[in-house]
């Protein structure tokens, strides 16, 4: 399957898990359509001073490939910073944040798997 960025479709959240700011969904394919154990696929964009705050992964992994920009990751022990071409994984019960720290958008693709189907 493929399917063109037009094709897409477009989800804003604001404040998201007691973040700052608007984060962009850009909905790759949405669960329904994956017949892997995925919650997510899609392209998050986080504009200047923008974050997602600290959540946990129970039961699922995530990843982020970040495309573009630069960012802050905090996984409760360091803070680090991460920008393009860096890849992040999180999950059995470990929690996150992330934020753009940088003078440009940051992008990023995010995938969540599921350990198993509830």
């Amino acid at each position: 399957m493929i399917r063109k960025p037009s094709e897409m479709s477009i989800e804003i959240r604001e404040q998201m898990r007691g973040g700052k700011g608007k984060v962009t969904f850009q909905h790759l394919f949405k669960k329904e359509e994956i017949k892997a154990k995925t919650r997510l696929c899609a392209r998050l964009i986080l504009p200047p001073g923008a974050s997602i705050g600290t959540h946990r992964h129970d039961g699922e992994d995530e990843l982020f490939v970040i495309l573009k920009g630069s960012g802050i990751l905090d996984d409760g022990q360091s803070r680090t910073p991460v920008a393009a071409g860096d890849a992040i994984l999180t999950g059995s019960g470990e929690s996150h944040s992330i934020e753009n720290a940088g003078t440009d958008n940051l992008e990023f693709l995010a995938m969540i798997m599921l350990h198993s189907v509830s």
